[in-house]
């Protein structure tokens, strides 16, 4: 299992748009991909399971991948983050 910490810098925290954009990242892969958030973890590649969590600015999360491709959904997801100015 890998796993990558990040702390949100959008303003509006992870709304519909790029939630929209990390479950898109997140889906070709075949590892089991979750994000974790308040003690709370969802699957990763579930709209309604992200927006779920309501997470707002300064909020930090762990995103964690299980599988075959692990290392590179990490890769991908954290690229994503980073170049939609979410998270660092």
């Amino acid at each position: 299992m890998v796993e990558k910490t990040f702390t949100i810098i959008d303003q509006s925290g992870i709304h519909a748009r790029p939630a929209t954009t990390i479950v898109q990242a997140a889906s070709p892969f075949a590892a089991t991909i979750n994000l974790e958030y308040n003690n709370k973890s969802v699957n990763l590649k579930s709209i309604m399971g992200v927006m779920s969590l309501g997470i707002p600015k300064d909020a930090m999360i762990k995103i964690t991948a299980e599988g075959s491709d692990e290392e590179e959904a990490i890769s991908v997801i954290e690229e994503t983050v980073k170049k939609a100015g979410l998270a660092e």
